[in-house]
């Protein structure tokens, strides 16, 4: 008798067929991949086909590729992930999709499949800088209007580009050049080698404070 999660790959591949550009099953969840030119098309065959019925987008995100594998990743650099919840299967699914160009990544919106996307997809634009074609109301839903830059992108730097100060002269508030000066947090790390000697040294430091 085949499982639930067999039955839906089945349905899957009964359903998309050579849409699916790629197809991963692990820790018992279905993972598959879609061409950013098919995948509007192949959101509402997931929400309307009654063998599968996705109807609730319960998150979307972004994900940067850049550092991925230890900066070994070859594919593309922006991906759009989706995660869907059939009410009548009981059923679960991730759908990922790659922005065809890094420098300007672009995808279509979901909104008209799920209106659930709307602020799940103006975040991903605010984090990352992924614009999503026909969004409603594509701005910023985290950061301030006058942010520069895309935090959640991995070449961001961790002092931002520029911070923001109350000027009591224009008795507002302004954005100026960013004044930190970056610097590398260097880790302590204890050495296996040494460290029975340390626990020796402190035994006997608590010994002289009794």
């Amino acid at each position: 008798m085949a499982s639930r999660l067999d039955t839906l790959a089945q349905a899957l591949q009964d359903t998309l067929g050579a849409r699916l550009k790629s197809f991963k099953r692990a820790l018992g969840e279905l993972t598959v991949t879609l061409d950013p030119a098919d995948l509007l098309p192949s959101m509402r065959q997931l929400r309307d086909h009654p063998a599968l019925r996705f109807e609730q987008l319960i998150d979307l995100c972004g994900v940067d590729y850049l550092t991925y594998k230890d900066g070994a990743w070859e594919g593309k650099r922006f991906a759009v992930v989706y995660h869907l919840l059939s009410l009548t299967h009981n059923w679960r699914l991730r759908v990922r999709t790659f922005a065809e160009n890094d420098d300007f990544p672009v995808v279509d919106s979901v909104v008209d499949v799920w209106p659930s996307a709307n602020w799940f997809e103006r975040e991903a634009f605010d984090l990352f800088g992924i614009v999503f074609t026909g969004h409603p109301d594509l701005r910023r839903i985290l950061t301030d209007y006058g942010f520069i830059g895309n935090p959640f992108r991995k070449d961001f730097p961790l002092s931002g580009h520029v911070e923001m100060r109350y000027d009591p002269d224009l008795k507002r508030v302004v954005y100026q050049p960013v004044t930190i000066e970056p610097r590398e947090n260097v880790p302590r790390v204890i050495r296996e080698e040494t460290y029975a000697d340390m626990g020796g040294d402190l035994d006997a430091q608590r010994a002289s404070n009794r």
